[in-house]
């Protein structure tokens, strides 16, 4: 691939809300990561960090302004079906998270009184382990149905070369690879919504946080770039 094409490519990446959301994501864990680093040692660079770390996470905040009527179109539209309330619980949690994220953000900028941080972060942090919870589950589903659909095929097949069939086996493991990063994506971010749900040495950890972070960003990153 020519640096033109990587260029294009990032130019379209970066135009879309996750992708910048991915690209500051990326920043935000990185300087968590950085901060823990250089605290022992370096205090004047740790400080800097902490402060780069701050920022990205409150710009964050305030350009995923409205992202809750996401989830709200998602309920408002889900249908009936297998996946009928997973897909409920799973959105309604994703929209709890977005909404309440208002909250904590207006909260730390100043707008709103300190207090309304602990609240808020709980609340949003709730929603979100719990709509993690069953997307993971929806996906784990189908990247099961995935494999046996693939094998079935593969048995039928029998050694020939069915072009039909063969399009069809490379549909199914993209699809799984995109399930993977996003189980990977959800399963970091269900930790650092543990972290704020239930802290536990482990999961508050510096490195356990920025390793999340980064697993998260860098997953939304792989589904995110343009083919």
């Amino acid at each position: 691939m020519s640096t033109g094409d990587t260029l294009d490519k990032l130019v379209v990446f970066l135009a879309k809300r996750d992708g910048i959301d991915k690209l500051v994501k990326t920043l935000q864990y990185v300087s968590k990561l950085a901060h823990w680093c250089a605290e022992p040692s370096r205090p004047e660079l740790a400080k800097r960090a902490k402060s780069w770390e701050t920022a990205s996470g409150l710009s964050r905040k305030a350009f995923r302004s409205g992202r809750f009527l996401t989830g709200f179109n998602a309920l408002r539209r889900a249908a009936p079906g297998e996946f009928g309330a997973l897909a409920v619980l799973a959105n309604a949690g994703e929209m709890v998270y977005y909404f309440f994220d208002h909250f904590t953000w207006l909260s730390r900028v100043g707008v709103l009184d300190a207090w309304v941080t602990r609240r808020a972060c709980f609340i949003s942090a709730f929603g979100e382990a719990v709509g993690y919870v069953f997307f993971i589950a929806m996906d784990l589903v189908m990247i099961r149905r995935g494999l046996r659909l693939e094998r079935k095929l593969l048995r039928e097949k029998g050694g020939g070369k069915d072009k039909e069939e063969e399009e069809e086996v490379r549909k199914i493991r993209m699809d799984r690879v995109m399930r993977l990063m996003a189980t990977a994506a959800n399963v970091a971010d269900l930790i650092i919504a543990v972290a704020e749900v239930e802290p536990n040495p482990f999961c508050c950890h510096a490195v356990t946080l920025g390793i999340s972070g980064l697993v998260s960003a860098w997953a939304g990153w792989y589904r995110n770039w343009p083919s």
